[in-house]
């Protein structure tokens, strides 16, 4: 059976090299599952790999959606569908790295394709939840969707919030939709690889990182950013590094302060997906650093 490796880890834990020696050893393509490397106008912001690596193997996915276009997991798994298939048919193998969970859950266990929610039904039911409180609504949850009980925290206002719109509306449960939802690929065709860093080590990496990525470069990338005017409410503004090296064009943070509060948002970010990972990747094959030499080496 064709295999279809996957690679995750945290920002800056190296996963564009190691997906390339990968790759090259398995006579592989590289898609991308980032969400932030998407985009056509920030490169270096998001560290997209640059020419020395992408030379190397091919790469797709990258580079090629405009900042002022929504993009969504749902465009994302469909088109990453459609290249794994056309490389696997190639006789190749499909190498899938990044560090947006969201994608590689669609990958792996299929997109949900719950019916879209009007914006004045949610607003009901946000309110609604505001006016009674979490406790009584957690309550009215679990009576017109009993499974949820099992599966929902009753301090989680956010999935408590959405289980209920989606049985409001859809009279099915949110556990039923996600039970009948499956990927487009066998389970045991997935090799998944997390590389795994020990916080301190992370650390200093990302430290390392947002002292390099601080540069002329990237601060005319995010004013060439600011004159395209994106609109607020685009998925582009949340890459880190764009509206702080906007507060240092605008003299509010200098350039120690900048980097500063950059490596904040990374530490914060690599935080978060760590917590996703023990979430949604506990099965995945964990790669610590003095493990990798070895295990490229011994890849097939």
């Amino acid at each position: 059976m064709s295999k279809i490796i996957l690679i995750s880890g945290p920002t800056a834990s190296g996963k564009s090299e190691f997906a390339v020696k990968i790759a090259k050893k398995v006579n592989g393509e590289i898609i991308n599952a980032d969400s932030m490397q998407i985009y056509k106008e920030i490169k270096i912001l998001n560290t997209r790999p640059d020419k020395n690596l992408t030379k190397k193997v091919k790469h797709h996915l990258y580079g090629f959606v405009s900042v002022k276009k929504k993009f969504s997991v749902g465009k994302w798994i469909i088109l990453a569908n459609k290249l794994i298939k056309k490389i696997l048919y190639k006789k190749k193998v499909p190498v899938i790295v990044g560090g947006t969970g969201l994608y590689f859950k669609s990958l792996t266990d299929g997109l949900v394709k719950i019916p879209n929610i009007p914006v004045s039904f949610r607003k009901k039911i946000v309110d609604y939840q505001k006016k009674v409180g979490q406790k009584k609504f957690y309550k009215q949850l679990i009576k017109i969707d009993p499974k949820s009980k099992s599966k929902i925290n009753p301090k989680d206002v956010q999935r408590s919030i959405r289980a209920f719109e989606v049985k409001k509306l859809s009279k099915i449960s949110l556990f039923d939709w996600f039970d009948k939802t499956k990927s487009n690929f066998k389970k045991d065709q997935f090799q998944k690889i997390y590389l795994d860093f020990p916080r301190d080590i992370l650390l200093k990496r990302i430290e390392k990182r947002c002292i390099k990525i601080v540069n002329t470069a990237s601060i005319k990338e995010v004013a060439r950013f600011k004159k395209m005017k994106v609109r607020n409410e685009l998925s582009a503004n949340k890459i880190i590094g764009i509206n702080e090296i906007n507060n240092y064009l605008q003299k509010n943070y200098n350039l120690d302060q900048t980097r500063e509060k950059i490596l904040i948002k990374t530490r914060q970010y690599a935080k978060r997906q760590a917590t996703w990972a023990r979430g949604h990747m506990s099965d995945w094959k964990r790669l610590a650093p003095n493990e990798i030499k070895k295990y490229i080496k011994n890849f097939k």
